[in-house]
């Protein structure tokens, strides 16, 4: 058997066939009690039936050890052999001698051995077996015809059989080893097929998702312009006749409350340009920006979200900052989803804190809330689509955030999440030409705290 389809070292052939040879023994030892008993003429009963029980024996002990996993006296085979030839050879000399018919338990043998051990094993065993009937027939004296022609035959049905056996259980052993090989290469080909499904089916999902979003900011942009269009134009009518009005002579209290109407109008016109600003169709050109601005363009929008109230936010920049070649309208986006996903986490009276640091050649934004955190079972999954700790979530906002950032040259991470809050990290590249200057480092950071105000706090008097 060459070595392309010998089985691996897991493999045990012996332990594979012992099944089989557990029967055959069990076989041989309830046929020669029916001969012994039913069949024979009663000559040496007692001592055959001795041999017997000493054959059941190891055939018990062969069971046991099958249902145990093992293979009894593995390591003995030629003991096995010769002790089976010794056994056999008894049977045949207190029965009928040469012509007994205990001799076909020396075919059984070769059968059993040529299963369960080597060629050569095998090919011991028949030397064995054949010393046995030649020994049986000098102990024998054999004599008349039939002992003379079995004495001449049967060393030959020996070698026959042994021939046949051997190459019978290579032909199976090999056949064994070759469909093992083919089964794992299906298995192999199965798990490769089932990774190349998971892979697509992910692929469809995160695309599927990217429409989803591009569809929902087309329609918030379209819904913004049509608010915009509507309310902008009462806006400016009203805005013209308090002008109109300031222009005319009156009284002092009521060019104050007409100054007081004017600031909200502009403060109310702020909003929906702000609005539009962010609805409008992105641009997906890099300039260089500066990256605090776009954290303060975000915050500019979150202040109107209905969570807001009664929360703090505050924010801790790193001085001298240089810009950075990054998509504007994208990275607010980023922002403002891990504000708003920063809010909705956030108690009433709780706090946000956002801080920039130097991190290598990596700029560093955390964005840190102290809410109650992420459950263990979402938090290797929180960057997959429609993966979503909320229960009106679509599960969309981190995995589109992800995107950007990677698109941006960066990366984003759940930094820590606990019962005392969560953590969210964004790294973009810092410039090239800003790398070298040591100046720029994490003691340069200078805390700057900025309360941002409810949209919802009534106007100042």
């Amino acid at each position: 058997m060459s070595d392309a389809v010998r089985p691996s070292d897991d493999f045990d052939w012996g332990l594979a066939t012992q099944a089989i040879t557990v029967r055959i023994r069990w076989f041989g030892i309830c046929v020669g009690y029916v001969l012994v008993n039913l069949i024979g003429d009663g000559q040496n009963r007692s001592i055959l039936n001795a041999i017997l029980v000493l054959g059941a024996f190891y055939a018990l002990f062969d069971t046991v050890w099958s249902v145990r996993g093992r293979v009894f006296l593995s390591e003995w085979p030629m003991f096995i052999s010769f002790m089976e030839s010794l056994f056999i050879g008894l049977l045949c000399h207190f029965d009928d001698g040469l012509l007994s018919a205990f001799r076909f338990y020396y075919f059984l043998s070769l059968l059993v051995c040529a299963i369960r051990y080597t060629p050569l094993v095998t090919w011991m065993t028949f030397l064995f077996h054949t010393l046995s009937y030649v020994t049986l027939a000098l102990t024998r004296h054999a004599e008349s015809r039939d002992e003379l022609s079995a004495l001449i035959l049967m060393p030959i049905f020996l070698g026959w059989v042994t021939w046949a056996c051997v190459s019978l259980s290579e032909l199976l052993k090999w056949a064994s080893f070759r469909l093992r090989e083919l089964n794992i290469k299906l298995q192999q080909n199965q798990s490769l097929l089932e990774h190349r499904i998971a892979d697509r089916t992910r692929q469809l999902q995160e695309s599927q998702a990217m429409l989803v979003q591009q569809e929902k900011q087309a329609a918030f942009g379209l819904l913004a312009a049509g608010i915009a269009h509507e309310v902008g134009n009462p806006l400016a009518a009203i805005s013209s006749l308090v002008q109109l009005l300031n222009r005319r002579n009156i009284e002092g209290e009521t060019r104050e409350k007409l100054s007081l109407v004017d600031d909200q109008l502009r403060r109310i016109q702020r909003t929906l340009r702000e609005l539009v600003d962010f609805s409008r169709p992105a641009v997906h050109v890099k300039t260089r920006c500066d990256i605090h601005s776009i954290i303060d363009a975000a915050l500019n929008i979150a202040k109107y979200y209905k969570r807001k109230k009664g929360k703090q936010i505050r924010t801790r920049y790193l001085e001298n900052v240089p810009r950075m070649m990054l998509v504007h309208d994208q990275l607010v986006q980023v922002f403002l989803n891990l504000i708003l996903n920063a809010m909705d986490a956030t108690e009433e009276g709780g706090t946000i804190e956002i801080q920039t640091t130097r991190e290598d050649h990596w700029l560093r934004i955390d964005v840190h809330d102290d809410g109650a955190g992420i459950p263990d079972e979402l938090r290797m999954r929180m960057f997959q689509p429609y993966v979503t700790t909320k229960e009106t979530g679509t599960g969309l906002g981190l995995f589109v955030s992800r995107n950007i950032v990677e698109q941006n040259g960066g990366h984003i991470d759940l930094t820590s999440t606990s019962m005392q809050g969560t953590t969210f990290t964004v790294r973009l590249e810092y410039p090239d030409d800003e790398r070298s200057d040591s100046g720029l480092s994490n003691s340069a950071i200078v805390p700057v705290i900025a309360k941002t105000p409810d949209a919802t706090e009534p106007p100042t008097e």
